[in-house]
């Protein structure tokens, strides 16, 4: 089989003129080369990189690492406007969160072939400690950024693909293993921080603010640290749905009630329709508030043990309204109405407005022993739990009935364990076995009220539940010889089952039964030193992710007979390679990375034509490739003392190869892939007091259907392409004390990913640090 298969002759790569894209693929291996090599090239003088040592936030990777990665340092995130902890990826190389607002719980990884709904291929950890929600994969299971303060982090590593036997298939797309600073002496800080959001769109012309405050306290006493953190963020959204509606086409009656106020605009097919009011999530009012206990007890000289508790809770509300008005001012939300002489039919819950109030805990432990030689140990637990999970819907446009949605009692367990031997510093061999146990519960109810608001549930509407666990089991040997050549091969074998999955509503209930599978997964990267200062490495690996709670068990009841849903999904089986080559340069480094993710069996939501009546719902895509290529650069120094830049430029061709359900979406791009994603982060310290930053982000061309039906992307309901600015400057005021002053999409840019995103945004922030 080829590394990188090439498209079938004649097959268009969809490749358009791109000039960020382009003008940074050309230009960055072209400047990174021309840094210097080596810092006494410039004056004669060594300069020697500063050393941190933080034993209880290493990584659980090895540092000899068969992925690709990307690190994030603390000085980089200093330089970006950070509010909320996933903010510190902004500026990953072919990475992105989709962020709707300040706040949001469904900020979703997108990266290399994986779309932002596919959320089971991302794995994120803080401090070794699962946080991916690895219950559902879509919108709705974005992973628990909120459960660490951005005031705690310290740096982010990013792990691309399944190419480590440590973790699951789930790291198909990446592994972000993120990391907090614990205290070498008594440290106290805090900031609080003011946003404001403009924006404007479909005649609409409002402002949004937020104030995010928080607070730390931490010391070391000999063997024993602590941190404490406390963190609120409390934050407006811009309205975030619409509801539309199709241009009518039937004369209106003189029953009808002749209203005015409606938008006009072209959907994402490119028919027109109209836009009445603000809908669903509507403009979001949130209110988070986290605390965050720490501890680490050194046991002995490398031996560490850190036990961690959080505790978030968040109450929101979703803020909707029509804009139909009647000549005399009267609102209009529901029934039938003629626009332009035409009848429209507004449902009773199209202005529906809703609450939630979510609880979310998390409790960990971590051992760590061993240091460069002899025998190491590593052992990992961890608990979330959602003691709380509320949506309160109403089913019209005010007070009365309505639905509340509970999903209280659902999270997960992990835990890890892991031994490695190494004769010495020096040995040809270092040896790592391990073990994996996790299971997920998902109970999810919706009841019906007469009082949405406040009303206790009464009738069930409908429920389900379900689980899967998971255990494993690997071993990965990296293996030094010759001169400068490393083979790191690993084998991980993992079963895998599904039980406890049940559909009811208020007819009765139908149950799944049980399943169980297993399979293999083998990993090999061979990697060599080259000359001046470049390494080269291939990596190959197979990876199996699981079908989730969610995906198998989420449908409807028709009788005692289950629909929408699939019991019987089988597991993503990808085949991922990547060839790497990167460059140690005198501050910095520069990545060039080729790869391609042949996947089996993706799952995805799409739409089965082959059988009548059409049936959507999650199922069996039966191959999705993609091709990619990246180029990272990250820079100190450059050029004169104090410019620090971070750059990156990537291509992805991720196309549908067979689809046996949706046959019309063969050889189609593959959902919300970007043809071209670009980064770039210029910091300069103008003054020792002074700082300045300027970043720009690019994404391309990417579809939000599989069979590329949405032709006009750049308006609600589509995914546009964008290019947005964002700028901060920070003063030292007083020692420990620094004034920030930041600016996001600075110049107002509109873009959709199904949802706007949000307009010029500023922010102004005060922090301490002692």
């Amino acid at each position: 089989m080829s590394l990188f298969l090439a498209p079938s002759p004649g097959a268009s790569l969809g490749l358009r003129p791109c000039a960020p894209a382009v003008a940074m693929c050309c230009l960055l291996p072209c400047l990174a080369l021309a840094a210097p090599a080596d810092a006494a090239a410039e004056d004669g003088i060594q300069r020697l990189e500063a050393v941190q040592v933080r034993a209880d936030t290493e990584a659980a990777e090895a540092p000899d690492s068969p992925a690709p990665r990307a690190r994030i340092d603390a000085q980089q995130i200093d330089r970006i406007n950070v509010a909320t902890s996933e903010d510190a990826l902004r500026y990953a190389p072919n990475l992105q969160v989709r962020k709707r607002f300040t706040g949001d719980n469904n900020a979703l990884v997108a990266v290399r072939g994986t779309s932002n709904r596919q959320s089971a291929r991302t794995l994120v950890y803080a401090d070794g400690l699962l946080l991916s929600n690895l219950l559902g994969s879509d919108f709705s299971f974005a992973p628990r950024w909120s459960l660490v303060a951005p005031g705690d982090l310290d740096s982010v590593d990013v792990l691309y693909g399944p190419y480590s036997a440590r973790f699951p298939g789930n790291a198909l797309g990446a592994t972000i293993l993120m990391h907090t600073r614990m205290p070498e002496r008594f440290t106290a800080g805090g900031g609080v921080q003011f946003l404001r959001q403009d924006f404007r769109e479909y005649g609409q012309h409002d402002t949004y603010d937020g104030r995010h405050d928080d607070a730390q306290l931490g010391d070391r006493h000999g063997v024993f640290a602590w941190r404490l953190s406390l963190d609120r963020l409390d934050n407006q959204s811009h309205p975030l749905s619409y509801y539309s509606a199709l241009r009518s086409t039937t004369p209106a009656s003189a029953a009808d009630t002749p209203v005015r106020g409606a938008v006009a605009y072209r959907d994402p097919f490119g028919r027109d329709a109209l836009l009445m009011g603000v809908n669903s999530e509507g403009a979001t009012d949130t209110r988070n508030d986290q605390l965050a206990l720490r501890m680490t007890y050194d046991v002995a000289h490398d031996v560490q043990l850190a036990v961690s508790f959080a505790n978030w809770r968040q109450r929101a509300d979703n803020a909707v309204g029509s804009w139909l008005r009647t000549d005399d001012g009267r609102t209009v939300a529901q029934g039938t109405v003629a626009i332009d002489g035409q009848r429209y039919v507004l449902p009773a819950n199209a202005f529906a407005p809703g609450h939630g109030d979510s609880a979310r805990r998390l409790y960990g432990a971590t051992l760590r022993a061993g240091g460069d030689s002899g025998w190491r140990y590593s052992f990992a637990a961890s608990r979330l739990e959602t003691p709380r999970d509320r949506i309160r819907t109403a089913s019209g446009s005010g007070e009365g009935p309505g639905t509340i949605g509970d999903a209280d009692g659902s999270g997960w367990t992990s835990v890890d364990a892991e031994a490695g031997f190494a004769a010495s510093a020096e040995a040809a061999h270092r040896l790592s076995a391990g073990a994996h146990a996790d299971r997920y519960r998902l109970d999810s109810t919706l009841w019906r009220t007469d009082d949405w608001r406040h009303g206790a549930p009464q009738a069930l509407q409908g429920a389900f539940a379900g689980n899967t666990r998971t255990g494993a089991l690997y071993v990965q040997d990296e293996w030094r010889w010759g001169a400068g050549w490393l083979l790191v091969s690993g084998l991980r074998w993992e079963q895998w089952r599904a039980d406890g999955g049940v559909r009811r509503d208020a007819q009765g209930a139908a149950y799944y039964p049980a399943r169980r599978d297993d399979g293999f997964s083998p990993k090999l990267s061979l990697s060599r030193q080259l000359d001046a200062g470049w390494s080269a490495r291939l990596s190959l690996a197979r990876a199996l992710r699981w079908p989730t709670v969610s995906e198998l068990f989420q449908g409807s009841l028709s009788g005692t007979s289950i629909v929408n849903s699939d019991p019987n999904l089988q597991p993503e089986d990808a085949f991922s390679k990547d060839l790497t080559l990167e460059r140690a340069l005198a501050q910095g480094s520069l990545r060039l990375s080729l790869y391609e993710d042949d996947v089996r069996d993706t799952l995805f939501s799409q739409t089965d034509t082959t059988v009548f009546p059409n049936v959507t719902r999650i199922q069996n895509v039966d191959r999705v490739r993609t091709l990619g290529a990246e180029a990272a650069w990250d820079a100190r120094d450059v050029g004169l003392p104090g410019l620090d830049l971070v750059a990156s430029v990537a291509w992805n061709h991720a196309v549908t190869m067979e689809n046996r359900r949706n046959p019309a979406t063969v050889g189609k791009a593959f959902y919300r892939i970007p043809e071209f994603r670009a980064d770039l982060l210029a910091s300069y310290r103008i003054t020792p007091w002074l700082r300045a930053s300027l970043g720009g982000r690019y994404s391309g061309r990417q579809y939000n259907s599989l069979d590329e039906r949405d032709v006009h992307p750049d308006t609600f309901g589509g995914t546009s392409r964008y290019l947005v600015f964002d700028a901060r400057t920070e003063f030292v005021l007083l020692a420990g004390l620094n004034l920030s002053l930041g600016v996001d999409n600075f110049t107002n840019e509109r873009y959709y990913v199904y949802h706007p995103y949000p307009g010029r945004t500023w922010s102004a922030e005060l922090r301490y640090r002692y």
